[in-house]
Parts: structure tokens; C-alpha cells; sequence
């Protein structure tokens, strides 16, 4: 979409939805949300899913199918290009967009309209937003996550803050062409969602809308990331790496985050987001150096690497090293993030339910002793392959219970390449399933061992997300004690 048709929309909606009718489709938390902020706009709102919603907002109405009169469409992420609902729009030549692309064009129009700082990748999108909007208050600015993390972006655009620290899904991504980011970042990409996308390519392609602003990021480290920031035609690109920075990066040196992309801020600058000159790196590259290794929690490269990538987004739009520092040494990562449960009988129990794709169960192996993981895996893999995963982690592995309907992808890699370690399956008829599963890991495991709940899947077979799986592994080990 070209930037007069945003602008005609604005102008034209925008600023005035009153008597507009607008159907939101799907009652989720960004939908209700969406329902909120266009009812207090003066629209006619109607509310579509495919269950009854007794907890419409005031005002609102629910209906089915594409009702005559409708003017536009506000559809929940996951609805994929090719659902009947689209299709009937396409025809009718209704617009259909997301909840943060409305979100995009209603701030657009207001007096004031916020920064918008953009986080994607398949995996550490959450832990990175986290840190940069930690990062931002750091700096004294009124700035809050949301998008992607339960909070939904047309709430914080309704609430009027200054700077948004946005998560984008690769679904909210291709149902907002219009958003153009201060400052945008694609922190890697493996396979996720290619059954929604149809393939690998068409998924990168959708995280490369969040490199089109002024600023594009990305970790260098990741082939895929590190190509479509080659292919952005944004003016300005940054490299994130673990490796010591070039020009233009940000990487780890000694010890140290370092940046060799944004000039120092002089000491005698006075805003709020330069409390104290940016000290010069440790070595001739020149450089700030904004926090050490041991500043970052969680650590390890993945965390590391989020750190850097938060750091980057914050410092394109003028933070401070003093305050980038005291944003990642006052941030901590949110539930079901290799998150610690228990230990019961010398094993660890770890929560990890956030690994909803192999490249997160990637890390979270990674970071466990060799020899010594049982691992819970399993659930929908969304046409991901888990072929690598097994093979890359064989050696880690001390037993495998399997879960989800996705269970025999798992077993047939396992059995080609670790089958020697001892797996059993939890089937789909066992009652209370992570009950099952845990007293199963239990069972497998030996004191110094880790049982760890990484399922490299969706949840949506068996649990309501990933944190009611978490919930139900943490309330397992519980039972243990």
C-alpha cells in the first residue's frame, strides 16, 4: 500500500470512524480490544467467531459471515489469506487488515503519533521486546510492549504512549503493509508457520516488512536474517552479532556489548535519554561499549544475542549506554522462558513451554548439560521439520517422553538417530496428559539431571497456549514433592 492510500485512510477514517461499519473478525484479546477503540471512535462495530462471545463490548454486536455494509475488515492474526472470509472481502472489495495495522493508521491520525519500534524473528521476539521497552524507561521515556505479548498495540496506541516496543508475529506482519517503523528488527528465521505461509520463503518474506523504516536490524549470525537485511532498502543497517563488531554492528568484545553503529553521544548533551557520555570501546575500532556479558539475564548466546538486538532498536531511536546498561541490568524474562520449577530427588525440572517451534527447543537444549536432559517434546509442528534438532541434540539426551499429535515425526527421528535413548509416547487418550508426562520424565531421569519441558511445537492440541502447558508442567513437578 503506498503511503497516500495511508494517509487518504487516516485522514478519512482515522480521525473520524463515526457511523463506519466495521467487522472484527475473531474475538481474541486483540480483537476485543480492536472493538474497543473503534467503538469509542464512533464506529458501528460487529464481532464475528466461530463461538458465542458473551463478553462482547458495549455496544458491540456479534454477527456471522460478511455482513452487507461493511467497510472494513479487522481480522485476527491467524486467519490465513486463503479463509472464505477473505476471499468473499476480496470480492466485495472490503480491505482486510490486522489489529496492529489499524492500530498503525489510528495513530497516524492522532496529534502526537508514537514511535514505533519493531521486533520479529522465530525465536527471542519476547525476551528481546521485554528488554527494550525495560531499556526505554530506563532512559526516562513513556514507553510499554505490546503487540504480539498479550497486550495489543491499538490498546497502547488508545492510551497514548510515547514509544512502542512492538512484537510482530510473521501473521501480524503480513496483514499490516502499511506500518513503517523508526526502527525494525528480524532476529533470525527457521522453519515456523510454513503450513499458515505455504513455505520458508514466503515466512522470511513477511518478517522482512518490519526491516522498511529508517532503521533496519538484524542478526547477522542467521543466514536467512542476515540476507533479507542485505536485500532492505532501508537507509540505515545494523548488524547484530556475538562476534566481535564491524562498522555498523553490534557484537561482544572482552567481555563486553559493544557498538560500532551509532556515533557516542557527547557528554554534554541534556536529554533524558543521554544521562551520561557513551564510553569508548576497548579497543581502535572505536565504538560505545554499552553493557558487560554478566549484565544480561537470561545469559547465554541467545540471550545475548536478544540483549544486543534490544540495544540496537533502543540506540537507533537515542538511548544512552548509561541507560541501555541500567535496562538489562534491571530486566528479568517473563514465565515458561527456561524458567526453573522445582527440583525434586536431585533432578531440575525447567519450563521452557515458550519453545513452540525447533528453533527455540534449539536453544533451550543448548543450554542444558550433556548427557543429562530428559526432554519433553511434541505437540503441532506446523510443517516444521525436526530432523536437525534431534540430530544436533542426540548427544544431550538421557530419555525423550513424547506428547501431541505430532508424536511420530519425533519418535522416527529419534529412532534414526539417538536409539539408544530411552523414549516413551503419552498418547491422546491418557488422561491429564502432563501429569502423565512428567511422572514419566520422572521415572527416566537420575539425580543431576534435568527434566526439560522445550515441546519444539504449538500447543494448541492438547492446551489452550504454550503458558497453560507451562502451567500444567509446573503443577506436575508440584505433585512430585
Amino acid at each position: 500500500m503506498s503511503t497516500s492510500a495511508v494517509r487518504s485512510w487516516s485522514d478519512d477514517a482515522g480521525a473520524d470512524l463515526t457511523g463506519r461499519t466495521v467487522l472484527v473478525a475473531g474475538a481474541g484479546i486483540s480483537g476485543l480490544a480492536a472493538a474497543e477503540v473503534l467503538l469509542a471512535r464512533g464506529a458501528r462495530v460487529l464481532v464475528s467467531d466461530d463461538r458465542a462471545v458473551p463478553d462482547l463490548p458495549a455496544g458491540a454486536s456479534q454477527a456471522e459471515g460478511l455482513p452487507d455494509g461493511v467497510e472494513l475488515i479487522v481480522t485476527g492474526p491467524g486467519r490465513r489469506p486463503d479463509h472464505p472470509l477473505v476471499a468473499e472481502a476480496a470480492a466485495r472489495g472490503v480491505e482486510v487488515v490486522g489489529e496492529p495495522e489499524l492500530a498503525w493508521r489510528l495513530g497516524a491520525a492522532s496529534e502526537t503519533p508514537p514511535a514505533w519500534l519493531v521486533v520479529t524473528g522465530t525465536n527471542g521476539k519476547t525476551t528481546t521486546t521485554g528488554m527494550l521497552a525495560t531499556i526505554l524507561r530506563a532512559a526516562g521515556l513513556d514507553a510499554v510492549a505490546c503487540g504480539n505479548i498479550g497486550y495489543p498495540v491499538v490498546s497502547a496506541v488508545a492510551a497514548g504512549h510515547a514509544v512502542l516496543a512492538v512484537e510482530l508475529s510473521s501473521f501480524q506482519l503480513h496483514w499490516s503493509p502499511s506500518i513503517v517503523p523508526a526502527a525494525g528488527l528480524v532476529l533470525n528465521v527457521a522453519e515456523d508457520h510454513l503450513d499458515w505461509h505455504g513455505g520458508l520463503e514466503p515466512y522470511a518474506q513477511a518478517k522482512a516488512r518490519a526491516l522498511v523504516g529508517a532503521v533496519a536490524v538484524a542478526g547477522i549470525d542467521d543466514e536467512i536474517a542476515s540476507r533479507l537485511l542485505a536485500e532492505s532498502t532501508s537507509p540505515h543497517k545494523v548488524g547484530v552479532t556475538l562476534h566481535a563488531p564491524g562498522p555498523h554492528q553490534l557484537g561482544v568484545e572482552d567481555g563486553l556489548l559493544v557498538d560500532r553503529a551509532f556515533p557516542p553521544r557527547p557528554a554534554h548533551e541534556s536529554d533524558t535519554t543521554a544521562r551520561e557520555s557513551d564510553a569508548p570501546a576497548p579497543e581502535s575500532g572505536g565504538g560505545v561499549v554499552l553493557a558487560a556479558v554478566g549484565d544480561v539475564t537470561p545469559g547465554g548466546p541467545p540471550g545475548v544475542t536478544d540483549a544486543l538486538a534490544a540495544a540496537a532498536l533502543a540506540r537507533a531511536y537515542g538511548v544512552s549506554a548509561d541507560a541501555v546498561r541500567e535496562g538489562l541490568r534491571a530486566y528479568r524474562p517473563g514465565p515458561h522462558r527456561s524458567a526453573p520449577v522445582g527440583t525434586v530427588d536431585g533432578v531440575r525440572y525447567v519450563d521452557d513451554s515458550k519453545a513452540t517451534n525447533p528453533h527455540a527447543a534449539d536453544a533451550a537444549l543448548a543450554a542444558q548439560p550433556a548427557g543429562h536432559v530428559v526432554w519433553i517434546v511434541g505437540g503441532l509442528f506446523k510443517g516444521a521439520r525436526v530432523e536437525e534438532l534431534v540430530a544436533t541434540h542426540a548427544g544431550r539426551l538421557a530419555g525423550v517422553v513424547v506428547i501431541g499429535t505430532d508424536r511420530a515425526e519425533i519418535v522416527e527421528a529419534l529412532a534414526r538417530h539417538a536409539p539408544e535413548i530411552p523414549a516413551v509416547e503419552v498418547t491422546e487418550g491418557d488422561d491429564e496428559v502432563m501429569r502423565s508426562a512428567v511422572r514419566r520424565a520422572a521415572a527416566l531421569a537420575r539425580p543431576g539431571d534435568v527434566v526439560l519441558l522445550a515441546p519444539a511445537a504449538a500447543s494448541m492440541d492438547q492446551f489452550r497456549d504454550y503458558a497453560a502447558r507451562g502451567s500444567a508442567f509446573a503443577a506436575a513437578v508440584a505433585e512430585l514433592g
